[in-house]
């Protein structure tokens, strides 16, 4: 997938406010490649999301037939246009050309406050959230739906699981990385994103398992270290009530173009 240069003004605002001054640099884990079947046991509910023919983003079961992910996920960068549900298809535990369980989607939904403004703008991050539909439900025994569970504060500890362009062919855990700031709707992490890390689940450990708290959205630079945006998961009810009323098109869903500060989606 191509690199990226994106212009948004007010995620500078955003970052300004979600910083409040200085961060602190914070140690966070190397990514490890889940290559063996030992090592993605738990982490089968993750999977690729293959958007049309020509990208790809993260994704992660929260039903036996609901995908959740970022909305950005779901518009052609190129033309701002919606990718048909009949183009995307989930592979749970994606790794070295094989699945665990292979599903086309049947309807997809971004969360209606989201507006895609294409590839260079990232200012509505707390509503960059979308879930996909399978056209069958996933019930296999080793792939378990991750729960949500409620935000992470600042200076608590999440892992990420995700691919990306450069580790398309199976996932990364990234076991360690910290919250460095909260804002409404929104998480500052040091935890690694690159192109097709989007809408991966960021996961905590509560209750004995890994439980998802917010999806990588955004990637970007604050006093020159790499940093990444997640939404928080507020706006997953209103996901959930947009398929139950068959609602599958963003409500406000267009491009708009504009220039600023130079950041990097994933």
């Amino acid at each position: 997938m191509r690199r990226i240069i994106a212009a948004l003004p007010r995620l500078a605002v955003l970052l300004a406010a979600l910083a409040g001054g200085s961060v602190a640099a914070q140690a966070e884990s190397a990514l490890e490649t889940l290559s063996t079947g030992d090592a993605t046991r738990g982490w089968e509910a993750v999977g690729r999301l293959n958007l049309g023919t020509h990208s790809f983003c993260t994704g992660a079961l929260i039903a036996p037939d609901l995908v959740l992910t970022a909305a950005h996920c779901l518009y052609n960068r190129e033309t701002g246009a919606l990718i048909p549900a009949q183009g995307i298809e989930f592979r749970a535990g994606w790794r070295n050309g094989r699945a665990t369980a292979y599903r086309n989607a049947r309807r997809a939904v971004a969360h209606p406050e989201f507006i895609y403004q294409g590839p260079d703008r990232f200012d509505r991050v707390a509503w960059d959230l979308a879930l996909i539909e399978l056209d069958q439900p996933i019930r296999l025994p080793q792939v378990s739906p991750f729960a949500l569970s409620t935000p992470p504060r600042a200076g608590e500890d999440v892992g990420v699981v995700s691919y990306a362009h450069d580790r398309a062919e199976a996932p990364s855990l990234q076991e360690s990385c910290r919250v460095l700031k909260r804002s409404v709707g929104t998480i500052l992490m040091n935890c690694a994103a690159d192109f097709g890390t989007s809408g991966a689940p960021v996961f905590t450990m509560r209750n004995g398992r890994p439980e998802i708290v917010s999806v990588i959205s955004a990637k970007a630079a604050l006093n020159d270290q790499p940093v990444s945006l997640g939404a928080l998961l507020d706006g997953v009810a209103d996901l959930r009530a947009a398929l139950a009323t068959r609602e599958t098109t963003p409500a406000k869903g267009h491009m708009i173009r504009s220039g600023g500060a130079k950041f990097l989606r994933p």
